[in-house]
């Protein structure tokens, strides 16, 4: 690499770095969240936290497909803040907001009624309870998170993530007196467990989308993207952009996410040891996960505006900057998991059987993540393009197709006990995010090499 290059590329980073740290805030605060539920369900009680390691991957599918969606605006935004159509920007907003109500009218409900099929899986019948109770007072919460992504996809397409980080940090924070509250009891509020948990989590989704609505009516440098304060009419082509765009990414994300739901309801007909011992582990990756997604939004952002402008150099140094970083984390990520699992997972039980399943559940963590960083780095470029369709046939391919069928062979038809059962599934997925990064790696090679499109509407897949 010559001097002028390393100096790009320092500049490039320097850029990322504005962007991605208060991503890497925000999301490591809104998957802490989801860290603090567990280490305190799992204090009150085993059966509530499988409870909740039930419910939780039920309400994540429905989450991240509102997120997916949502989307959309952020891409669409960053390519017309590239090439500097302002006013295009301002009318963006309402039209976003009016998607994010109708999201919130299709799944909430959706969440809600999700707990009918629990009592035929063959979960414990007092889990299952429990995980209803906990998945009914979530769906609460759904409304609040349409208008918490409008509202953060809309500044992020532009550079500015700073209203995510707070209203996320806020939650975060909030939701750690709410769980204690309703989960162990305070005053006249008794102990409900798993329900308790659903509550503070609902309460704190509320409590998000209001400090960012906040944040961004009252910040002086985000008013210029904003438009007038005034009822706006639905635009049906505006609308149908952010669908058309979107709705591969939150299908894929759902399908992604759906997987683990799936194998996690798989996984619990092993026994409460087995789900806990899952659930901890998939909430420690979860964990480190969070800067790859930090990482590659920030780069999509960056790779938005170079598009926008015309200027594909700009474009490769983003993606370079995003495949630096993204296997800089990935590796370091590795070696903690490796190095010190026992340790990690004294963190979240005290049972003796969970944490030795736990820990072998680390060791493939570590591998998952080092694969699926090419992943993200990948589909989060594609979705720069405005190029969504792809990462959904891939993740059908590789997860649906290869993934769960495997997992259910090595989990629940090949293995002779539960910790080997637990671990086939890691297996299968890990053999699913291998194809699913190979299939990404080579369409973006492929879409590199295409001219930069010149338009700023939905571009059809080629």
């Amino acid at each position: 690499m010559n001097h002028q290059s390393a100096s790009n590329l320092s500049q490039e980073l320097r850029h990322f770095w504005r962007i991605g740290w208060p991503l890497l805030i925000a999301q490591t605060a809104q998957m802490g969240t989801g860290v603090v539920d567990t280490i305190m369900a799992a204090r009150f009680g085993d059966k509530d936290l499988a409870a909740i390691a039930i419910g939780f991957n039920i309400w994540l599918p429905l989450y991240l497909l509102v997120l997916g969606v949502m989307f959309a605006s952020a891409a669409i935004i960053a390519q017309d803040f590239g090439a500097g159509r302002l006013q295009r920007i301002r009318d963006q907003l309402p039209q976003t907001l009016w998607v994010s109500v109708l999201l919130s009218c299709v799944v909430a409900p959706i969440c809600y009624f999700s707990y009918v099929g629990l009592h035929y899986i063959g979960i414990d019948a007092a889990t299952a309870e429990k995980a209803s109770e906990y998945i009914r007072m979530v769906a609460f919460g759904f409304p609040a998170i349409g208008i918490f992504m409008a509202l953060r996809y809309h500044t992020q397409g532009v550079g500015i993530t700073s209203p995510f980080a707070v209203a996320s940090v806020i939650g975060f924070i909030a939701n750690i007196p709410l769980n204690y509250m309703f989960i162990f009891g305070l005053g006249d509020i008794p102990a409900m467990g798993a329900q308790g948990c659903g509550i503070a989590t609902a309460i704190s989704m509320w409590l998000s989308a209001i400090i960012i609505s906040i944040y961004v009516l009252t910040k002086p440098s985000i008013q210029q993207y904003l438009p007038p304060w005034r009822p706006v009419a639905p635009n049906p082509v505006a609308i149908k952009e952010i669908l058309l765009l979107g709705a591969p990414v939150g299908a894929t994300m759902f399908m992604e996410t759906g997987v683990f739901a799936v194998i996690a309801l798989m996984v619990s007909s092993l026994g409460d040891v087995a789900i806990g011992a899952h659930q901890i582990a998939f909430n420690v990756w979860d964990m480190f996960y969070i800067p790859m997604l930090s990482i590659g939004a920030a780069m999509a952002t960056r790779m938005g505006h170079a598009i926008g402008a015309q200027d594909k150099p700009g474009v490769y140094m983003a993606l370079r900057a995003g495949l630096l970083c993204s296997i800089t984390v990935s590796l370091i990520t590795m070696v903690i998991l490796l190095s010190f699992p026992d340790t990690i997972v004294g963190v979240y039980s005290e049972s003796p059987a969970m944490k030795v399943l736990a820990a072998r559940l680390l060791t493939f963590a570590a591998l998952f993540v080092i694969i699926d960083a090419i992943q993200i780095v990948g589909s989060f470029a594609m979705r720069a393009y405005k190029k969504t369709r792809f990462p959904f046939i891939a993740s059908m391919v590789a997860y649906w197709g290869i993934a769960l069928p495997l997992g259910y062979y090595l989990g629940l038809v090949r293995a002779t006990n539960a910790s080997d059962g637990a671990a086939g599934f890691w297996i299968a997925i890990i053999l699913g995010v291998f194809v699913a990064t190979i299939m990404v790696a080579v369409r973006v090679i492929m879409l590199l090499r295409q001219p930069l499109p010149k338009d700023f509407e939905a571009m059809p897949e080629r």
